[in-house]
């Protein structure tokens, strides 16, 4: 029998593989979230350009940035709301439909993106106070982890079904819902913040651009605070699952063990019945010509009647199948004990 079975060893390697990659992604999330809550947490303001020309390089290397949404040219206009303008723009198209699962015996919905276009146009970051004359340049909104949009607009449209395009949807398996028409954007006016590098550049403007180094680009509307819970979720779920996954293979690496343990005692009983304590087996005095000629290790204890054979002993005449003499197979009529002097 083998210790650790082939599905054992699978489970094993998966356990530790998955622990493994689980446990990289949370260290990977809680020294994002680190660094986030360490890195300056600055307002645009009057100060600001005296105090980056004043860091090393003229370059904080991570901080974040809190200001308002200002487009740096002409902004976006939306394509529903006529006064709404905005930075980025984001427009989805997406196709709802039901697929039939033979497997589970239902209709599952499934979705496809049939159009995505995003545009943006250069943004400021600027204080809420408009006598403030300080303004950040956002470069690269695009890189940023997540992109900081909200729905403006949304329709769903369901088309219209006759009886031949339902029969159809029937015998092919799947079945049109309808179509998901989005608009998302970053509004002139939001605040928002900004974390990541922020550079003077040598004509005296302000840049928050992707870290060189380590760290992640965020954007994302409301405070720092709002990132830094959504990192610190997300570290404590692939830390769970880190010592979830662990759990499961020290689980089967016991279970292997146990039963190897089990067969193991198992191998080492004796094959042979264990006798009573405190009783020892009588040794034939005679040899082998006075022993039982069954078991052949105790002596010849009762005479069998009516042949008149002296041949067992009387545990295993007790143990005969059968009422018959080992050596002349005759009927047994009755047992008399034999008393040697």
């Amino acid at each position: 029998m083998e210790p650790v079975t082939p599905v054992e060893l699978l489970c094993l390697g998966s356990s530790l593989a998955l622990s493994g990659l689980c446990y990289y992604l949370y260290r990977r999330k809680a020294a994002v979230a680190a660094r986030v809550q360490e890195a300056p947490k600055l307002p645009v303001g009057e100060e600001l350009p005296a105090l980056v020309s004043a860091a090393p390089g003229s370059c904080l290397p991570y901080v974040a940035l809190e200001g308002v949404v200002l487009p740096a040219k002409a902004a976006l206009c939306s394509q529903y709301h006529g006064g709404m303008q905005g930075v980025i723009q984001k427009l989805l198209l997406k196709e709802h439909r039901l697929v039939w699962n033979s497997l589970a015996r239902s209709w599952t919905e499934s979705e496809r993106v049939l159009s995505e276009q995003v545009y943006t146009v250069p943004f400021l970051l600027a204080s809420p106070d408009a006598e403030v004359a300080t303004q950040v340049s956002v470069e690269s909104p695009l890189r940023a982890v997540r992109l900081p949009l909200e729905t403006v607009y949304e329709r769903f449209q369901q088309p219209a079904h006759g009886f031949r395009d339902l029969l159809g949807h029937y015998l092919s398996g799947e079945k049109p819902k309808g179509i998901l028409e989005t608009e998302e954007m970053l509004r002139v006016g939001a605040a928002l913040t900004g974390i990541g590098e922020l550079a003077l550049h040598p004509d005296g403007s302000l840049h928050l651009q992707p870290p060189a180094r380590e760290g992640e680009y965020f954007l994302c509307l409301g405070d720092w605070q709002a990132v830094l819970a959504e990192l610190e979720a997300a570290s404590g779920f692939w830390k769970g699952a880190a010592a979830l996954c662990a759990a499961l293979g020290l689980a089967v690496l016991l279970h292997a063990a146990c039963r190897a343990l089990r067969h193991a005692r198992l191998k080492r009983e004796p094959e042979e019945d264990k006798e009573p304590e405190g009783e020892e087996e009588p040794e034939a005095e005679g040899g082998l010509e006075d022993s039982c000629v069954v078991c052949l290790s105790r002596p010849r204890e009762c005479v069998l009647l009516g042949c008149g054979h002296i041949c067992c002993c009387f545990r295993c005449f007790q143990a005969l199948p059968t009422r018959l003499c080992p050596i002349c197979r005759g009927p047994i009529d009755r047992v008399v004990p034999l008393y040697q002097a």
